[in-house]
């Protein structure tokens, strides 16, 4: 009778507390993960002592949402709220006037909404649980409102549960010392999710930089000053690509091979050939970037050709030299082959190409794997690139870019000025 209350025996391993001395707990995750539960379990464990009128570790608990009226619907009355989790004999009493949880031992928990930040100044808690604090409008002060209201007992800590976004506040509480993060994708919950569901979301934001974010509870940087941002990468995106005239790979090489190596970055795009150069339009289909040996990316670069019907393969040669195009042929002898110099940085290179999807004219294909590559582009600028690594997917998008739409754009209007 007892085993369904047991939520150690049911735990995933995100859901259960790290060991340590930490202050705050970061259950990061994509939707439905499981984090409610986690938190509204975590608050039991605080406050449930070895019987319903034994106190516990904590007597007074903050729990924190982005309105009262999600606190009461998600934190406390929700599905996975703490009223469903806890046995008959120890579930606590809403008081509704006064906004808490009673337990029979004495320990309350309060509600908190996040438009209400002075609400915390006074109060004062042994633990938090705060949800969704990566959405809020007033995150910063009613974070730094409720550090100085855990004041109580000897050691106060804190969960936050919430899908990751970019946002000062998050990073903030990710970078102290005293942060510890579990992390889980959706698809670690999926025993308690419909399967039309994970088949929806995933076939409609799998692979994109949107589904990574809220999927797989990955923290996304948008970089000040960026070429690119989320909002225009989702205005991007299709479903399904036209008949193209012409599609390439593009292949930005690693020369050399191993786990420490860089990326080869390999996009496969095409282009719709209708009217002038300056009103076609290009799609992006695939990133089948790979790390490993020369004979590894070139293998994957001709297999990326056969897939998509691609007439010709371009590359970077600045590092490589003839190294690369001999790699090439010693997979193929016959593969139509073009090597591209740089001249210019990078950020100098991609601003062109920036500049044509703010025009509208490159769409991403959904289903063509390309959050790693949006991630990339997001954090190019003009100054360069301020990621971690090189942009290696993103160097071969651009000179795919270059290839088909800036060079023929290029082409066409120097016989123009020439007639003037």
């Amino acid at each position: 009778m007892a085993l369904p209350w047991l939520f150690e025996f049911w735990a995933l391993p995100h859901q259960l507390p790290p060991e340590g001395d930490w202050k705050s707990w970061v259950i990061m995750g994509g939707r439905g993960a499981g984090k409610t539960r986690a938190g509204a379990e975590w608050v039991r464990r605080m406050v449930e002592g070895p019987s319903a009128a034994a106190p516990g570790r904590c007597q007074r608990v903050a729990l924190v949402g982005e309105t009262f009226d999600q606190v009461r619907e998600v934190m406390i009355f929700g599905e996975s709220g703490i009223l469903a989790c806890s046995p008959p004999d120890r579930r606590p009493v809403w008081e509704a006037g006064r906004k808490r949880l009673v337990w029979a031992n004495g320990a309350t928990a309060t509600c908190y909404s996040a438009h209400e930040p002075e609400a915390l100044r006074g109060p004062q808690f042994d633990a938090a649980w705060v949800d969704e604090l990566a959405k809020w409008k007033k995150a910063e002060d009613v974070w730094d409102m409720l550090q100085f209201a855990l004041r109580l007992g000897e050691h106060p800590q804190q969960v936050i549960t919430t899908t990751p976004r970019n946002v000062g506040v998050l990073k903030r509480i990710l970078g102290n010392a005293s942060t510890v993060v579990t992390h889980a994708p959706t698809d670690a919950n999926r025993a308690y999710l419909a399967e039309s569901f994970l088949a929806e979301v995933e076939a409609r934001y799998g692979g994109t930089r949107l589904g990574r974010q809220e999927l797989e509870g990955v923290l996304l940087d948008d970089v000040e000053g960026a070429l690119w941002t989320t909002a225009m990468l989702e205005a991007a995106r299709q479903d399904e690509a036209p008949r193209l005239d012409r599609i390439v790979v593009a292949v930005d090489p690693a020369v050399t091979g191993g786990a420490g190596s860089d990326e080869c970055g390999i996009v496969v795009a095409g282009v719709e050939m209708r009217g002038e150069p300056r009103d076609w339009r290009a799609w992006v289909l695939e990133d089948a970037s790979v790390r490993g040996g020369p004979t590894d990316w070139a293998r994957a670069a001709i297999a990326a050709m056969e897939r998509h019907g691609a007439e010709r393969l371009v590359a970077e040669v600045n590092q490589g030299g003839d190294l690369v195009e001999s790699v090439i042929r010693q997979i193929d002898p016959l593969v139509p082959f073009r090597a591209l110099r740089a001249s210019r940085g990078k950020g100098l290179r991609a601003e062109p190409v920036a500049a044509l999807y703010e025009q509208g004219r490159i769409r991403h294909l959904r289903a063509g794997n390309l959050g790693a590559l949006e991630d990339q582009m997001c954090q190019m600028t003009v100054r360069g690139y301020e990621g971690r690594g090189s942009p290696d997917r993103l160097d071969a998008l651009v000179w795919a870019m270059h290839e088909l739409m800036i060079e023929p754009a290029a082409s066409w209007r120097r016989p123009q000025m020439r007639r003037l």
